[in-house]
């Protein structure tokens, strides 16, 4: 059993209350940690210390290249302690580790991508008026509140935090209450880079109201959230009356289209990886297959047996390919949404309940679940289910799969698979997403913006895009002629 207390103002603090509450390791249900829950008066300290570091050197006099050295040290501390935030990661979200090791890796890379960029967020020059010298510098928007959801809890949390330091804001970072142990070690690690109190510091607790809180709190300019599109929705609704901004990356339906020439060879394996990594806990997650007709059946056979075929087990093992869900309650809602399908007429062909090894039984596992025939009047194929569930929609021409590719709330991602590269280009710009890939399934990368379309948020992060959600414009004009301006002649 770990106690962690929480890192404001370059301090190891508990709750001004004292109160803690637990977080699990959902594949065994074993509790592994007490961590502190923070009260609004937690989040005042932490508000205040980063404001304090705005004022301070971090924000007076630490240049850019000096910031793009605090990031370098970060991510090479990271590499040097891979192992122990790898297995405290895996340990903590319940996720296979051989998934978890590419997001950590990827983790590292975006502080090393960021780093590069600190000192290239430039200005530009315009001209205004002949005797006017015109120009714009990009300055940090000051204190950002990032909030981290649990599907990817280290990663998610380097999207955020690295383009909000390079940039040269200070933050305040609020961890998902069911993973906050590996932010917590990040902290430990921020640290020992040498980064000024109060940069960063981070808040555990609840949402509802650390979150809710933090939001609302005057002393924040910007607010960066992943989650869920009704969270999202509300947290648009506080940060309203401060006039703060905003950036938002939240859920998605998103398809994946298996076009009449596609390579089944590629498409097959392409389409497990896109729906079940994570154990579909992910938010570009492609859960709508879109099949033509003419290779529904032989589809859905392959697809089926090969999805029946992925080992769901110890999420230390490195052979496994898919983990625990994140809680009990969530496997109820994934099961839910099984249920459901079936109540609306789809089949389950595979998968549909908990494995049958006895080993996994205080753990939230979940078997790889295919649904066919699936219709886009059902909810599985409308609403999120955040679990390993594919839904398989046959369609007859091009035109067909647009229309049912778009025809969702939603606009985070979309996979093609063809083998006619005009095709490829024409059905990637009729489909309303922030993220297209053809004939392969990964969609992000350091360099690479991420975000959705509708319903799915707004704002971009992981490229230069990012640095824009940091930073706001200032447009200096300075009169260079020896005569004084007298617009009115008087």
């Amino acid at each position: 059993m770990r106690e962690v207390k929480m890192y404001i103002g370059g301090k190891w603090v508990e709750a001004l209350s004292g109160e803690t509450f637990p977080t699990y390791n959902p594949a065994t249900g074993e509790e592994i940690a007490r961590v502190p829950r923070a009260g609004p008066e937690d989040v005042d300290r932490a508000v205040e210390a980063a404001r304090a570091a705005m004022e301070g050197p971090w924000g007076t006099r630490i240049t850019p290249r000096e910031r793009a050295r605090l990031l370098w040290k970060l991510a090479s501390l990271m590499r040097d302690r891979f192992e122990e935030l790898l297995h405290l990661e895996v340990e903590n979200s319940g996720k296979a580790i051989t998934g978890v090791a590419g997001e950590l890796q990827q983790a590292v890379e975006n502080f090393e991508y960021f780093g590069g960029l600190a000192d290239k967020i430039f200005g530009r020059t315009a001209p205004a008026a002949p005797y006017l010298f015109h120009y714009t510098v990009r300055e940090p928007v000051g204190v950002a509140a990032q909030i981290i959801p649990w599907n990817y809890p280290l990663m998610m949390l380097s999207w955020k935090l690295a383009p909000a330091l390079a940039a040269g804001c200070a933050v305040v970072v609020k961890p998902a209450s069911a993973t906050p142990l590996t932010a917590l070690k990040m902290a430990e690690l921020i640290e020992e880079a040498g980064f000024p109190p109060g940069v960063v510091n981070i808040v555990t607790g609840p949402g509802t109201e650390v979150g809710r809180y933090l939001v609302q709190h005057p002393g924040v300019d910007k607010v960066a959230f992943t989650g869920e599109t009704s969270t999202g929705r509300e947290i648009m609704k506080l940060a309203a009356d401060g006039i703060k901004r905003v950036s938002l990356e939240l859920g998605g339906k998103s398809p994946n289209i298996v076009f009449e020439d596609a390579d089944l060879e590629g498409a097959i394996p392409g389409s497990l990886w896109a729906i079940f990594t994570s154990g579909g806990q992910s938010c570009e997650a492609r859960s709508r297959i879109l099949v033509h007709e003419s290779l529904l059946d032989e589809f859905v056979e392959k697809f089926s047996e090969k999805a029946s075929s992925l080992k769901v087990g110890d999420p230390m093992d490195p052979s496994t390919h898919i983990g625990s869900l994140i809680s009990p309650s969530h496997w109820e809602r994934v099961h839910s949404y099984v249920r459901l399908g079936v109540e609306e007429g789809a089949r389950v062909v595979t998968g549909g309940g908990r494995p049958d090894d006895p080993a996994l039984s205080r753990g939230s596992f979940y078997r790889p679940t295919v649904l066919a025939p699936v219709s886009m009047e059902m909810k599985v194929a409308q609403e999120e289910i955040f679990g390993p569930v594919a839904a398989i929609i046959p369609f007859r021409e091009e035109e067909e799969a647009i229309a049912l590719a778009n025809k969702t709330r939603y606009g985070l991602a979309a996979t093609l698979w063809t083998r006619d590269s005009a095709r490829a280009h024409r059905v990637a710009a009729a489909i309303k997403a922030g993220v297209v890939t053809v004939n392969h399934p990964f969609t992000a990368f350091p360099g690479t913006p991420f975000g959705g379309y509708k319903e799915s948020g707004f704002g971009r992060e992981l490229g230069m895009e990012a640095l824009d959600l940091y930073t706001e414009v200032k447009s200096v004009m300075i009169l260079t002629r020896p005569k004084p301006v007298n617009p009115w002649k008087v």
